[in-house]
């Protein structure tokens, strides 16, 4: 297989793109990189396109070798036919590498093979060739009676022999495929309870439940399947059993007039239900997991980009609150860079109750820090906390408003060893306070300190395959933070991490040399930490800010590879790089710029139009962070309970989690309500990450509320 064309034809895209990606990832390239520094090279390639070119690369390379060792070990046993060997050559699926290969695959100890140890693979063949067309089939079985090896009489010989094609016609891989594709088509999958345990009620729905294979969502396998491990549902396929046994029978029998036709369709029955249907049904079932999880690990990445992308509010001092009860709420106060101003724990709630001395302590810590937000936990208590800040906030000369902040994943990060670090002062419990606080402040810095499945922006993330899962995020994460950029000076070791070419080891020397010899001045002063090479440097430098930096277009994502454009650039319209930092002469630069004829002067300056427009658009703002185009947190000086929602009424509210099935939203009660897909809008929606996205400000009216079982109904449909 030409990997070049194959992948080109499956992704649209042109041969020589292809080989030139191909070749900047075998040299060690990082994905940010190429997709940001190296669009000339990829066409223009985006990091989506390029992901899914690296993972289809993978997988034909992966094709490819199977198909080497699979050739290699047929041959070995010198059964390799020029057919065989074509056909494998020419599969493009793995799945159709593996039915080839099948029946000549080492097997474990089957009746067929005991069969065979029998002596009974040559009547297995006079039966297979169908060219007796008289006599009586025990007749010719008689031969093979031999009771030494366990064969008492011709019926044992026909049975065993029979057992032997069963399996010969189970590994033919044409008539494994075309029963594995009426299984996709017609086959039905199906539930039952197990049980009646109060603990399974969540599985009702799936009792007595069936649904087309080919109709049935990802969510709801993955439902099914949890179920069925978890011991509360029968799982398995239906299928209507005769067209399929009929289509066998044609395949079988090619001489209606051969005494072993009922031999044949007998044995063909028996591998149809004791061989193949189960084998194809774990590999539906199989696959259609592998599917599910698929998507499922996609909604979770679109979401936890989302997340990670949320605004900062930058420069406003911060309370932050772990709300509790018994144990009481966490309070700490954090200066505008995210540093412990005060700490204090209050009680306002059962089982001490001390509500205006709560009171009290918020007031007294708001004006004593000057604090501007306060950043409320949505866990236990979250509600009732949320009431004591709006009571404290009426009673405040000075504009203060609250935010209630996701909480996710807040004591895992209390507990791990980077808190201990970063905080080894504060007990875990007020560490989680500082967390609620710095998340306001800057989401993307403090989150990704925390392992993303605590994040809680996911569905069934603990049922997928883990390995796939934490791949996939961890790219995520390495997207959003090269997406925004670092400060080279302030970064914590566990965010420049993520840069591209700086794993863990290289962050810690980072931190270690900037500890040791103050901040940086330029960026060329990386080539002096400990085992940080020229191609780290390569990958790393255009992702790096140094915005008190000495070279303004270091505050900037333009590589230090393009500076000397840069500067013939700005000297052509008569300015300098230290006018980026003086207001008046940036907007004067940034209307100039406008104005240039983009393509001829990238041409001038021999350089792809690519490149050069990310250039232009560095130096009109440099110092950009693209989070502050995105909508901001909703700030709130009220306080709404579940008891005020009436049918209808029609609310503000921030998009919480994105799954299969709908959105959850936040409308400020105690409870998220929940958009189902079919009220998200009036249109068809077939996907909900096409509509709302995690952290997005939406309307939604009441359908309905239900505070026994704590679920509130909410459609987007009509509103704007």
């Amino acid at each position: 297989m030409d990997l070049i064309k194959q992948l080109a034809k499956e992704l649209a895209l042109r041969p020589e793109q292809v080989e030139r990606t191909i070749k900047l990832f075998d040299e060690g390239n990082t994905m940010p990189f190429i997709a940001r520094y190296r669009k000339e090279v990829t066409g223009g390639l985006d990091e989506e396109q390029l992901r899914t070119l690296e993972e289809r690369l993978g997988y034909l390379r992966n094709l490819e070798a199977r198909k080497e060792e699979v050739l290699r070990l047929i041959g070995e046993q010198g059964k390799l036919t020029p057919q065989l060997e074509q056909a494998i050559k020419e599969a493009t699926i793995l799945q159709d590498v593996e039915d080839y290969y099948r029946p000549f695959r080492p097997k474990r100890r089957t009746r067929a093979t005991m069969a065979k140890e029998k002596g009974l693979e040559p009547l297995a063949l006079t039966i297979w060739q169908q060219e007796e067309t008289s006599g009586d089939p025990l007749r010719f079985a008689e031969a093979y009676v031999n009771p030494e090896l366990g064969v008492e009489d011709a019926t044992q010989a026909i049975a065993g022999a029979l057992d032997i094609i069963a399996e010969q016609i189970s590994d033919q891989a044409e008539w494994r495929r075309m029963i594995r594709e009426y299984l996709w088509e017609h086959a039905r999958i199906t539930s039952e309870m197990k049980t009646d345990d109060s603990a399974g009620a969540v599985y009702r729905q799936y009792h007595n439940y069936i649904e087309p294979v080919k109709k049935i969502p990802p969510h709801r396998i993955l439902a099914i399947n949890r179920g069925e491990k978890t011991g509360f549902l029968k799982v398995g396929l239906q299928v209507e059993l005769q067209p399929l046994l009929e289509k066998l029978h044609a395949l079988v029998l090619h001489n209606p007039r051969s005494i072993f036709v009922d031999c044949l369709k007998t044995a063909a029955e028996d591998s149809l239900n004791r061989l193949l249907l189960p084998s194809l049904e774990r590999e539906i079932r199989a696959a259609l997991t592998a599917a599910a999880e698929e998507q499922a690990i996609k909604v979770f990445a679109l979401n936890l980009r989302q997340l990670l992308l949320q605004p900062p509010v930058r420069g406003k001092t911060v309370m932050g609150i772990d709300p509790g009860f018994r144990t009481g709420c966490k309070v700490v106060v954090v200066d505008a860079i995210g540093r412990v101003q005060e700490t204090a724990t209050i009680y306002p709630h059962l089982p001490q109750n001390q509500w205006e001395q709560a009171l009290e302590v918020l007031s007294s810590l708001i004006l004593k820090h000057q604090v501007d937000l306060i950043a409320i936990g949505n866990g236990t208590a979250g509600r009732e906390t949320e009431e004591l800040v709006a009571q404290v906030l009426l009673n405040i000369d000075r504009s203060v408003y609250y935010s209630v902040v996701s909480e996710a994943g807040a004591s895992v990060y209390s507990a791990s060893k980077l808190a201990r670090e970063e905080l080894p002062e504060l007990d875990v419990a007020m560490r989680g306070a500082v967390s609620i606080a710095r998340r306001l402040q800057d989401p993307l810095a403090e989150l990704v300190k925390i392992e993303p499945k605590a994040l809680g922006v996911g569905q069934y993330q603990h049922d997928v395959n883990q390995r796939n899962l934490a791949e996939t995020l961890k790219g995520v994460i390495e997207s959003c933070v090269n997406y925004v950029g670092v400060d080279l000076n302030t970064a914590s070791a566990f965010l420049l991490e993520n840069v591209a070419g700086i794993g863990p080891s290289l962050a810690r020397s980072i931190v270690d040399y900037r500890q040791q010899n103050g901040p940086f001045r330029r960026r060329e002063e990386l080539l002096q930490v400990k085992r940080l090479g020229q191609h780290a440097y390569t990958q790393a430098a255009g992702f790096l800010r140094l915005p008190e930096g000495d070279y303004s277009l270091e505050n900037t994502g333009i590589h230090p590879e393009s500076y000397h454009i840069a500067e013939a650039l700005l000297s052509s319209l008569g300015y300098t790089s230290a006018d980026l930092n003086n207001a008046e002469k940036l907007e004067e630069l940034r209307q100039r710029l406008k104005k240039i004829d983009l393509k001829a002067t990238a041409a001038e300056l021999q350089i792809g139009l690519p490149t050069f427009q990310d250039i232009v658009e560095a130096l009109c703002r440099p110092g950009r962070d693209p989070r502050e185009e995105m909508p901001g947190p909703v700030f709130r000086r009220d306080v709404k309970s579940m008891a005020d929602l009436k049918p209808e009424m029609v609310l503000d509210g921030i998009v919480r989690n994105v799954v299969d099935f709908g959105a959850f939203v936040d409308i400020g009660v105690e409870q998220d309500g929940l958009v189902h897909i079919s009220e998200l809008a009036e249109k068809y929606v077939r996907e909900p990450l096409e509509v709302v996205s995690v952290g997005q400000r939406v309307k939604v009216r009441v359908l309905s509320i239900d505070p026994e079982r704590q679920r509130i109904a909410l459609s987007m449909k009509g509103l704007d």
